[in-house]
């Protein structure tokens, strides 16, 4: 950038790159405004997917009194506000964490967090109970954060359980890029849980566009062309939209008719409109007590418990593989600006309900812009922007199908798997540990539970083993709080709630 600006005869053009060099220290952390621009559109390409699910995943759920998110009659009247919403608070948190905290790191409604709102949380409470509720586990996590308490908990776990969470997000994102992908599919009926493809052979179009999206890719990784999965995605979706034109495969469900081998989201054809005028009836629809007087006081603070631990370590294991894919981890395995990168995710989930599209956090997608260069945060304002652009640019974004996105999801798998050679295998105390956080993340497709039993386990040895005094006291704490988030259901069966 310094030597490009010094050779440039516009004053202006000079002063501004300066500038935007300086403020996101483009230049300092080896990148270049090229690589942070590619990499937000990556990000944004492989986390788009999100203004078109949550919708679906909200917006079909009644609450306890049978109403539906949004003020919908539960015929999809209420999608197109709920998905402007997500991309709303998407767009505007991914600025936020780009110019507060400077890192890669870009922000939206929580998968898994959203279904357990919709189907665990509303049909006890109304819509805008539910709501309220994420809004108070967002600010609890805050005060968590500036009392600096969710700092030193990640302080305190050691630094090859840190590593062991990166790999197991890396195992993770990859299965969920082969899901996605209809590559491994659940099995209807058998003695195993998926298989290869419908019927244990790849079939469906969308499937092979997967699979010549990765060969791709994979190709041009390897010659390291520069913009290898920008230029991946781009070319895979012009290949889907003339197969979809030629073939007309479909969606996978389309009213009561399914087609297994059809588009898994977004179905790859031209729209009749480019854009259209967001509604953004959601927004500010939450009480913040209400859930205390529908569901109860110890039901309430089970569910803001549930809520809040898997909010607080999603975001821990996430910048952490983030920051070590980056190369932006000090020697304690901690990233640049954590606190600000925590005060951002935790604002994000607050700002999530009171949009009422479900807490908001950090997501490993981010990982395919830092597998295309990006190590600042200019990357995540470039993926905040695309969402709020997305907002009026909505048709436009859905002719993006997941089939050639996730290839990308694949890839920075495999690269932070690399990271596995770091743990000292021979070492019990922190390999049958690290082994339970790695596998657990894509077996339970759950980066929380494989954090959980990975701290449970290394408290464990360490106590059989007689080095419990070795063991940080918030580890034990956490690793506590944890057997009872794994036992929330019982627990919630002996309180009668």
């Amino acid at each position: 950038m310094s030597s490009t600006s010094a050779r440039t005869t516009k004053p202006p053009a000079q002063h501004t790159s300066s500038w935007v060099d300086n403020f996101f220290e483009i230049s300092q952390r080896g990148s270049t405004l090229g690589r942070e621009i590619r990499g937000g559109v990556v990000t944004f390409f492989t986390m788009a997917y999100i203004v078109v699910l949550n919708p679906l995943i909200l917006g079909f759920a009644p609450d306890m009194n049978g109403d539906f998110l949004g003020g919908g009659s539960g015929d999809g009247s209420n999608l197109p506000a709920i998905a402007a919403g997500t991309a709303l608070v998407a767009g505007m948190m991914s600025i936020l964490m780009g110019v507060v905290a400077n890192y890669p790191l870009a922000l939206a409604a929580g998968l898994g967090l959203n279904a357990f709102v919709a189907f665990s949380i509303a049909n006890q409470m109304t819509w805008h109970d539910a709501m309220g509720l994420v809004v108070l586990e967002g600010l609890i996590i805050l005060v968590l954060v500036l009392t600096g308490f969710r700092q030193a908990v990640f302080k305190a776990v050691p630094t090859q359980l840190k590593v062991a969470i990166s790999v197991g997000i890396g195992l993770f994102i990859a299965l969920i890029g082969f899901v996605d992908a209809g590559f491994v599919r659940r099995t209807a009926n058998g003695p195993v849980p998926v298989q290869l493809g419908t019927d244990g052979f790849i079939n469906g179009w969308p499937t092979f566009i997967f699979i010549i999206g990765l060969v791709l890719l994979v190709t041009l990784w390897v010659r390291k062309v520069k913009g290898a999965i920008l230029i991946a995605i781009v070319a895979t979706t012009i290949l889907a939209i003339i197969v979809e034109a030629i073939v007309k495969v479909g969606p996978q469900v389309s009213g009561d008719v399914v087609n297994p081998t059809g588009w898994n989201l977004n179905v790859p054809e031209m729209p009749d409109t480019l854009f259209g005028i967001p509604a953004l009836s959601t927004l500010g629809q939450f009480s913040l007590l209400g859930s205390f007087r529908n569901a109860g006081l110890v039901a309430a603070f089970l569910l803001i418990f549930t809520l809040m631990l898997a909010d607080f370590f999603d975001t821990m294991g996430t910048m952490t593989a983030i920051g070590a894919e980056a190369g932006l981890l000090d020697e304690d395995g901690m990233p640049p600006r954590t606190d600000k990168i925590l005060v951002v995710d935790s604002l994000a989930a607050a700002a999530g309900g009171a949009a009422a599209v479900s807490s908001n956090t950090s997501y490993i997608e981010s990982a395919s812009g830092v597998g295309e260069g990006a190590r600042t945060g200019l990357a995540s304002v470039v993926t905040g922007v695309l969402f709020l652009l997305s907002m009026v640019f909505a048709p436009l974004v859905r002719i993006i199908p997941s089939e050639a996105a996730v290839p990308a999801l694949v890839l920075v798998g495999f690269l932070m798997m690399q990271q596995v050679k770091e743990i000292e295998w021979d070492d019990l105390e922190i390999a049958i540990p690290a082994f339970l956080t790695i596998v657990l993340m894509p077996y339970t497709y759950s980066i929380t539970a494989g954090i959980g039993a990975g701290f449970i386990a290394y408290v464990l040895i360490k106590i059989v083993r007689g080095k419990s005094a070795a063991v940080h006291p918030l580890m034990w704490l956490v690793s506590i709080l944890f057997v009872a988030y794994f036992g929330i259901d019982p627990i919630r069966g002996l309180l009668g709630v």
